[in-house]
């Protein structure tokens, strides 16, 4: 199968700026699956199914990014116990005529965590609450806590985020963003917040003397993680994430374990400074 020319992609709205193919290309090459392919397609929530429907026997396998999370598990033939827990699939594995959906995010962030030595936090504090939030959440119980708070602008966006983390055994406190200053007591804060979202809250994170995992990784630093590496706090961003999940997403894809994990970094790094 390495030798026989395979498929596989990235599919979101928008997905133009995705690292993904990058991440993948640069593994295919280490690896020496030289007739591999991945390319970035537009895909909307109402396009996937269709699309799904159209794919040949040379694809192994699909990346989803927003808004496919969740629509991919009801359209998959089988779903990994994580992506039915956490509500979403950032991936697709098409074996044998089969759809499996399985979900690596939370493994991204644990292993980003790890790597950023915040792999052990005794407490924390999760910023947003969509889909990234729910995989944090999940990520946190697997590292050991049994509570985390969730801060959100309207607590009724935050229900579907805080019900993943109660089927992970967290219990889940909801507070909104704008009394923030008052929650700030976590050892560690999560930020799933997209773009410049979290920039308001840059200096009360701060001062609170908590460390920082922000999943957004361009441009870097955000002006949150500015502020506590500023403050002298540790400040990780999401490059890790999707690192390790896309290092996860080709072990799946092709059925190997030797992933080349630093011939991803570098790739991904190299793009990034490009970018920049």
């Amino acid at each position: 199968m390495d030798g026989a020319g395979r498929r596989a992609a990235v599919l979101g709205s928008p997905v133009g700026h995705s690292l993904s193919p990058v991440l993948h290309r640069a593994a295919y090459a280490a690896m020496g699956l030289d007739a591999w392919s991945y390319d970035a397609i537009e895909c909307a929530e109402d396009g996937l199914a269709a699309f799904l429907d159209g794919l040949g026997p040379e694809w192994a396998g699909l990346s989803l990014t927003m808004p496919l999370k969740r629509v991919a598990l009801k359209l998959a033939d089988s779903v990994s116990d994580l992506a039915a827990k956490v509500g979403g699939a950032n991936t697709i594995v098409l074996r044998d005529g089969r759809r499996h959906a399985d979900n690596t995010d939370v493994h991204g962030i644990v292993t980003a965590l790890g790597e950023a030595g915040l792999g052990a936090p005794a407490s924390a504090l999760v910023l947003g609450g969509g889909a990234t939030a729910g995989s944090a959440l999940a990520a946190l119980a697997g590292l050991g806590l049994d509570e985390a708070v969730l801060a959100v602008r309207t607590p009724a966006r935050a229900a579907e985020a805080a019900e993943v983390g109660e089927r992970f055994g967290l219990a889940v406190r909801v507070v909104t963003l704008d009394r923030l200053p008052e929650h700030l007591t976590a050892e560690l804060v999560v930020s799933t917040l997209p773009g410049r979202a979290a920039d308001a809250f840059a200096e009360p994170v701060a001062a609170s003397g908590a460390a920082l995992f922000d999943v957004v990784y361009a441009p870097w630093p955000t002006a949150l993680a500015a502020a506590v590496a500023d403050a002298g706090g540790t400040a990780a961003g999401g490059f890790g994430m999707l690192l390790h999940q896309a290092v996860r997403q080709v072990s799946l894809m092709t059925g190997r374990d030797d992933v080349p994990v630093e011939a991803m970094r570098a790739a991904g790094e190299a793009e990034l400074a490009r970018r920049a």
